[in-house]
């Protein structure tokens, strides 16, 4: 049974930084393209960052200030967020999808807070 956990929200004030984490379990990690979705109140789910076989991808809105990445031997993967705006407050979720296939599953979430 496929499992997505996500930790590492809070509360921040602008500027600060968050290391947002997501432990997988029952698929072979390799196979997936990991993500990072978010979704604010009001507002629909939007891609965050995703990585793949090393590639990454990042939405405009946070190029330059968040980095995706992965530890394949612990089955997880990282979202840092620096310079952190009170636009980025929403809830993170972690994403996987078996490239190639329908397969996609989603984490419950972890809400990240950037106020003053």
């Amino acid at each position: 049974q496929v499992h997505l956990v996500e930790s590492g929200g809070g509360s921040v004030q602008p500027g600060g930084s968050l290391r947002l984490s997501c432990g997988a379990s029952g698929f072979r990690f390799s196979d997936y393209a990991m993500s990072w979705y978010r979704q604010a109140p009001g507002n629909e789910r939007e891609r965050v960052a995703s990585i793949y076989e090393g590639s990454t991808y990042y939405a405009d809105s946070v190029k330059g200030r968040f980095t995706i990445s992965t530890d394949n031997a612990k089955n997880t993967v990282f979202l840092q967020m620096n310079s952190l705006k009170p636009e980025d407050t929403a809830i993170f979720y972690c994403n996987a999808r078996a490239v190639g296939t329908n397969n996609n599953y989603w984490g419950q979430g972890t809400q990240v807070t950037v106020s003053s």
